[in-house]
C-alpha cells in the first residue's frame, strides 16, 4: 500500500515522531509501503514558514529536499485531474491544502494517513496517524 502523507504526519515524521501511533509508525517505518508527499504539502509548508508560522531548522528548500531524498520519499505533482476531483468532495473540510490531498490520494489510489478529524470524515483509504 502506498501512503501518502498529510503535512502534519510528514513534520511529524521528521522532528517529533512519537506523536504518530505505533501501529502507524510502524507501517510508516516498513520499505513494503512507499512514502509520498504532495507537493501541495510542500507549498503549505513554505507558506506557513513565510508566514511565520512554522519554524523550520532551515529554508524550506533545503529543509524538505535533503529530507525527502534522505527518507526516500517520493513527491507527488499536482495535476490538472487532481484540482479537478476536489469538486467531487463533499463540504466536510474547509482546508484547501487538505481538500486536494484526499482528491490526490483517491485518484491514485493511495492511502492518506493524516490524524486530522474532519479528514478522517471523507472515509476512503484512510490510516489515523
Amino acid at each position: 500500500m502506498t501512503l501518502l502523507l498529510d503535512t502534519h504526519v510528514w513534520l511529524w515524521l521528521q522532528t517529533s515522531p512519537h506523536r504518530i501511533a505505533a501501529e502507524t509508525l510502524q507501517l510508516l517505518e516498513d520499505p513494503a509501503h512507499p512514502l509520498v508527499l504532495s507537493a501541495a504539502s510542500v507549498w503549505e509548508i513554505t507558506i506557513k514558514h513565510a508566514l511565520g508560522k512554522l519554524p523550520l531548522p532551515e529554508p524550506p528548500s533545503s529543509f524538505v529536499m535533503l529530507r525527502l531524498t534522505r527518507h526516500g520519499v517520493r513527491a507527488l505533482a499536482i495535476e490538472v485531474a487532481h484540482t479537478l476531483a476536489v469538486a467531487d468532495l463533499p463540504p466536510l473540510h474547509a482546508d484547501p491544502f487538505d481538500r486536494l490531498l484526499i482528491a490526490q490520494a483517491r485518484a491514485e489510489r493511495m492511502t492518506l494517513v493524516t490524524a486530522d478529524p474532519t479528514v478522517l470524515l471523507y472515509g476512503g483509504p484512510m490510516l489515523r496517524a
